[in-house]
């Protein structure tokens, strides 16, 4: 059996997809001459079904059976005729939003709200008069109309009826829409299952809601995504139960699965900046009985070991988690060893797109440049660090920009070798091309306000070069050359352009063109440029990227890349 239909190109691919003919044809077998009759009647009447659900209520359809050979063909001929359109909209409001029920629930503490709430449904009403009549946007248009309610103070919304009057003989509809919101809800106490091995003070420390506010969805979702950010809970759901009985003091129904009190994780990698990796870590989630992880960190790699003890006390309802941490880390990069003990505290806040540390730091750094002396530094500073992302925070963005800003100082007056200002800013910037490639722009400036760079820690000035940085060129051997390896200077500056294509949805190309410089003055720099290729692997533990650079200044070429596994 072949099913031929005739129809404006809009309609046949439906027709097509949802006449029984259409359906038996695709299946295939052998169809009785009875079996194809009924199936030709039974079409008919679902393309009128159909039409009528894209506006058209007085089409014309006819269809013949026809032989050709052994095949019997089904043809459909469809004049679909004049398309309804919207003639008005009426949308009335019933329950606490049109000010029925209790007055301390309704009007009295949320008229001006819920006024606004009446607009704004009314405003962003999807159909309007003069539009095509198609079922399937007023469905949706009555679900959208629910959507505000649901959303502010009305969780148990509903639609209490709706109608579309449609007269065939004018090709005009109109629709009427009666929303009930039901009785106003408003926060009640938080009731936690789940629990058993944090004190409850973890989870009732992240809740944003207060007893007798108005109830709001977004504050639930806050929540819930507040929780599983924590670290405590492998999976989390925060509810209420739009029960009308309950709406002057809802529940907060919040349900979690804990993870393991302790933990340890290993790991290994290799980067061409830093060499072979091996790192373990354990984490304690609960000392002293209140949520405060306890963490312990060691790794070795071949340019770079470091050891940490951290304390992290729980994020609050706000946004902030303090810290406290002592660090050891042993670096040795181009011909510069460095032994440098860290101690401090910091406090950070994590709102939407934004990441803000406030952080207050001690440090002492032994510090041997080839055969010289070895010399020692220390700086007790203050820093601020603010991270502005779009990017949504995916393996490979395609659109959105990181932007991270630092700012840190010292006082010689106050536990430190030398006053200094250090401003750090990076900026990277993501752009589609196309369906399957991307632009990667990216600037990085850095900058040291001081007499010179004695007393100095070395942390705080700056070389440039490596996979992240000026690719073509050894990690951080960028700087100021002395007999014996590359000092660290006062100033910063890196550019990058890097196009992406995939021609698998985990396999890519890349090509590029980085520039940068490090010097104790903006005068004194001279950008080193590096060019190359490379390849890109969406991998399921994370991006791997290879890349191939050729550094104009040293004639160098270097293969650059990064992998890591945890276990």
């Amino acid at each position: 059996m072949e099913v031929q239909v005739d129809a404006p190109d809009e309609l046949r691919p439906m027709l097509q997809q949802y006449l029984e003919t259409a359906r038996a044809a695709r299946l295939g077998g052998d169809v009785t001459a009875e079996e194809l009759l009924r199936l030709q009647q039974a079409s008919l009447k679902t393309a009128h079904e159909l039409l009528a659900t894209e506006g058209y209520f007085s089409p014309r359809i006819s269809s013949v059976i026809e032989s050709s050979g052994a095949a019997q063909v089904v043809r459909y001929s469809v004049e679909a005729g004049p398309r309804t359109s919207i003639e008005g909209v009426s949308i009335r409001f019933e329950g606490a939003i049109a000010g029925e029920g209790p007055a301390e629930t309704s009007q009295a503490r949320l008229g001006a709200r819920n006024k606004r709430l009446r607009e704004r449904i009314q405003t962003n009403f999807a159909l309007k008069p003069g539009m095509p009549f198609r079922q399937a946007d007023w469905d949706a248009a009555k679900l959208a109309a629910l959507r505000p309610l649901l959303q502010n103070v009305y969780p148990a919304a509903r639609l209490a009826g709706s109608e579309a009057k449609v007269d065939p003989a004018t090709q005009r509809a109109t629709l009427s829409l009666v929303v009930d919101s039901g009785p106003a809800f408003f926060y009640g106490p938080l009731l936690i299952s789940g629990n058993e091995r944090y004190p409850d003070s973890v989870i009732q420390a992240l809740n944003p809601t207060v007893p007798g506010e108005p109830y709001r969805q977004v504050q639930l979702q806050d929540f819930q995504q507040a929780l599983e950010a924590s670290g405590y809970f492998t999976q989390v759901i925060v509810q209420v139960d739009p029960d009308p009985a309950q709406a002057t003091a809802v529940p907060i129904l919040v349900s979690v699965t804990e993870r393991k009190e302790k933990q340890v994780s290993l790991g290994v990698g290799y980067s061409t900046d830093t060499g072979a990796r091996v790192q373990a870590t354990y984490l304690h989630r609960d000392m002293f009985d209140a949520g405060v992880r306890l963490k312990l960190g060691l790794k070795l790699e071949t340019g770079e070991n470091s050891g940490l003890v951290e304390l992290a006390w729980p994020r609050s309802a706000r946004g902030y988690e303090n810290r406290a941490l002592v660090s050891y880390i042993q670096k040795d990069i181009e011909g510069l060893v460095t032994e440098t003990w860290k101690t401090g505290v910091s406090r950070n806040r994590k709102r939407d797109r934004i990441d803000a540390t406030l952080s207050l730091q001690y440090q002492i750094e032994n510090q041997t440049l080839g055969q010289t002396a070895s010399t020692q530094n220390q700086a007790l500073s203050l820093g601020y660090a603010w991270t502005h992302r779009t990017d949504g925070r995916a393996f490979y963005p395609v659109r959105g920009h990181i932007t991270h800003l630092q700012v840190a100082g010292a006082s010689d007056a106050l536990l430190s070798d030398a006053s200094f200002v250090r401003l750090y800013g990076r900026h990277t910037e993501f752009f589609r091309l196309g369906p399957r490639g991307r632009l990667i722009l990216r600037g990085e400036l850095g900058a040291i306000l001081a007499d010179g760079r004695d007393g100095i820690p070395s942390d705080f000035l700056f070389r440039a070069g490596g996979e992240n940085s000026v690719r073509g060129y050894q990690y951080q051997s960028l700087g100021l050359d002395v007999p014996g390896g590359v000092e660290p200077v006062r100033n910063l500056a890196t550019a990058s352009v890097e196009y992406n294509y995939f021609f698998t949805p985990t396999w890519g190309a890349a090509v590029f063109v980085d520039a940068g410089d490090a010097a104790d003055s903006f005068n004194e720099l001279v950008p080193a440029f590096g060019v190359g290729v490379g390849a890109r692997y969406k991998s399921p533990i994370g991006p791997i990227n290879v890349d191939l650079a050729y550094g104009k200044e040293t004639g160098n070429v270097l293969l650059q890349f990064q992998l890591g596994v945890a276990f």
